[in-house]
């Protein structure tokens, strides 16, 4: 039943996302009509980034007044840059990450994911993929061992979307089959709406279904 519930919740979201994006493309939205439908509807639609990365000044502006922060990516890049550098050398504010487990026996999700960038970028491949996820889990355990109020997991799911939440909203990625996820339209989700809900919802399935991280080489 859970797996069933993750399946129509990430449908759901992938169809908002593909609309609000194709939109966006079509040309310049009018953001008062989409606030306005966001209220209409409850989806809680607030902003749309055209790529994922240009959304990395108002994430790190909205983490820097976090209460607590969730975290679910694909590889965990901008984990180690200036976007998050504030929460992990400033006050313990509580954050829960979650990265794919690239020692993973029981699926080949981050496998597929790495085959797929492949086909774009030809620098990438299965191997390379686990091979960055390795560094940033090495990373994140160096960042523990200094800050208790990180607790990082490793999950073992399609490595399809980007979750960062928040007590305040959520930045939700869908990642395009072929293209790396900086390059993927990003939504944010205000905490008054049912995606948002929906986004922790599927954060709180992975994480129920994730493991420890093992420690690093020290």
């Amino acid at each position: 039943m859970t797996a069933f519930l993750l399946g129509v919740l990430s449908s759901l979201l992938a169809t908002v996302l593909v609309l609000v994006a194709g939109w966006f493309r079509v040309g310049r939205p009018r953001w008062w009509l989409v606030g306005l439908l966001s209220r209409l509807t409850g989806t809680g639609i607030t902003r749309l980034y055209g790529r994922q990365g240009s959304s990395e000044a108002d994430l790190a502006r909205d983490l820097a007044r976090a209460r607590w922060v969730k975290v679910l990516v694909g590889r965990g890049n901008v984990l180690t840059r200036d976007t998050f550098a504030p929460l992990w050398s400033g006050s313990p504010t509580p954050v829960q990450v979650l990265l794919p487990d690239p020692d993973s026996a029981s699926g080949s999700w981050l496998a597929n994911r790495g085959t797929d960038l492949g086909h774009t970028d030809p620098g990438f491949g299965p191997e390379l993929l686990r091979a960055q996820v390795r560094v940033n889990i090495d990373y994140l355990d160096r960042v523990g061992r200094r800050n208790p109020a990180l607790d990082l997991r490793l999950f073992d799911l399609p490595n399809t979307f980007r979750i960062i939440a928040t007590d305040t909203g959520a930045y939700l990625t869908f990642y395009s089959r072929y293209e790396h996820g900086r390059h993927s339209p990003c939504l944010h989700l205000t905490s008054s709406g049912t995606l948002y809900d929906a986004a922790l919802g599927l954060f709180e399935f992975a994480w129920a279904n994730s493991a420890a991280a093992r420690g690093g080489d020290g």
